[in-house]
């Protein structure tokens, strides 16, 4: 039987390399528990580091919509990806992007999170939000943006990855800190 699902290129029996079979499925569902994460926090208000987290920022103080600002913000990046991780990185990405940009926007018309605590929503939005991503790196895709940008820095210049992307989410969360501290709303002078 292995061999002859090899035969047709179903599933690779090598475990580190993947069939465009899989790589749908891979891609496909990476996406698909990235989006379940994303909107686990965005329904207690919450969000995450990088180009999510910076969409998030969008989405909260202007209304865009969440899907379109995560996608466009990943836009920029798919340059540096091109030239640096190659077009098969790329493509999957960029398929990946926009997989979770419409699955976390079509999310909300097949489900509704009526309540649900922050902790518990920042638990498993974080959890979910780190297997998709997981899944999509196994397929050598990923979620974009700051990720890549990190990549490019560590290749250039010797600067860690993850300290790139570390830097960046703690942007992300001081520009979200400010934004809570100074809402009009908040303080009402008697």
């Amino acid at each position: 039987m292995a061999q002859t699902s090899s035969v047709f290129g179903l599933w690779n029996t090598s475990p580190t390399r993947h069939t465009p079979l899989e790589d749908v499925q891979g891609v496909f569902s990476g996406s698909l528990v990235a989006a379940l994460g994303l909107y686990f926090l965005a329904s207690a208000g919450l969000l995450t580091g990088s180009t999510a987290g910076v969409a998030f920022l969008l989405h909260y103080a202007t209304g865009v919509n969440f899907g379109l600002a995560f996608f466009l913000l990943n836009l920029p990046f798919f340059y540096l990806s091109l030239k640096r991780l190659g077009t098969a990185f790329t493509l999957k990405t960029f398929i990946a992007i926009g997989l979770t940009s419409v699955l976390t926007d079509v999310q909300s018309r097949l489900f509704a999170i009526d309540q649900i605590h922050p902790g518990w929503a920042a638990l498993l939005g974080g959890l979910l939000l780190g297997y998709g991503v997981l899944a999509l790196y196994r397929h050598r895709a990923s979620l974009g943006g700051v990720g890549i940008l990190g990549v490019y820095l560590q290749e250039r210049f010797g600067i860690r990855a993850g300290l790139v992307q570390l830097a960046i989410d703690m942007m992300v969360l001081a520009v979200a800190f400010a934004a809570i501290n100074h809402r009009s709303d908040r303080y009402i002078a008697l």
